[in-house]
């Protein structure tokens, strides 16, 4: 089954709701084996396509990750990123902002870890929570002194969306290509999952109350991020609402995504020059009587 991944994509100006799209679809694999079988193929292809993103060092990516507690952030990174070389791939997780970062305006803790050429970071979470924690919490926004700021004032969550938009758009016409992936589970599916993490005990250590706490949580944060999806989602950065109730299934999504957005850097290994030739057969020769 072909992964089309125009059903996961949304479009600019679009209106989400995210209560009708579907948590789980029909799975692209028909067994366990083939599923690890396709997840090798496009792990394979996102190895080969690193090294020559790596290696060209035109373009700069930046692979958002954004969920609900329990969705498969962390394996869907581990999974799909697992063929590609550190040296050129960092991953950076935003949890509670430090006091140094609450002095500072609510891109600049995110804005230091940006990707350079050649390189992929990735961000689980990021600075989207500044429009989904922070609008579901109004005492961090109280936290963060903004002069004049009101939780319940609509423009001040219309700037934020416009000052997101805004970076992004900078950052893509400057070389940062920025694929943004939201993970989107069912609270039906979290409920098994945090049952999972109590009742396993090598999953003990994953699950808090805090998790517990925040699931009372569930409709606002789901409003939150529908304005924030249909605000922030653009031609150049779009938004990819993945279906994440079948990890497995989530992992292929995911994985095609990332390759078709290196395929599209249409990146290659540099070409050597006439002089640069001629230097490397000068060291070969050189090479080849050292014995």
């Amino acid at each position: 089954m072909k992964i089309h991944l125009k059903d996961y994509c949304v479009a600019e100006g679009e209106d989400i709701d995210l209560k009708k799209r579907p948590t789980r679809v029909d799975p692209v694999y028909k067994s366990k084996e083939q599923y690890k079988e396709i997840l090798a193929t496009h792990v394979e292809d996102l190895s080969e396509l690193h090294r020559m993103h790596y290696a060209s060092s035109k373009y700069a990516v930046l692979i958002i990750f954004q969920a609900m507690d329990a969705a498969g952030k962390d394996g869907a990174i581990r999974h799909v990123m697992s063929g590609v070389n550190p040296q050129g791939c960092q991953v950076f997780s935003f949890k509670h902002p430090s006091a140094a970062e609450l002095e500072h305006d609510f891109l600049w803790r995110t804005t230091r870890d940006l990707p350079a050429r050649g390189r992929i970071s990735i961000f689980n979470r990021s600075y989207y929570e500044e429009v989904l924690i922070v609008r579901v919490h109004p005492g961090i926004l109280h936290a963060e002194g903004i002069p004049d700021a009101r939780h319940h004032d609509a423009r001040l969550w219309k700037e934020r969306y416009r000052s997101i938009v805004d970076l992004e758009r900078h950052l893509h016409a400057n070389g940062t290509r920025i694929v943004k992936i939201f993970l989107h589970l069912s609270k039906e599916e979290q409920r098994q999952r945090f049952l999972a993490r109590i009742d396993e005990p090598d999953k003990n250590w994953k699950f808090s109350l805090a998790d517990l706490e925040e699931r009372k949580f569930w409709k606002e944060y789901r409003k939150a991020y529908e304005e924030c999806i249909g605000a922030t989602s653009t031609k150049d950065s779009p938004w990819y609402v993945v279906p994440a109730d079948d990890k497995d299934n989530a992992r292929l999504i995911v994985s095609q995504i990332v390759v078709e957005a290196l395929k599209g850097l249409k990146a290659h290994y540099p070409k050597a020059t006439d002089e640069r030739i001629a230097q490397l057969q000068v060291i070969r020769a050189d090479l080849t009587a050292d014995t």
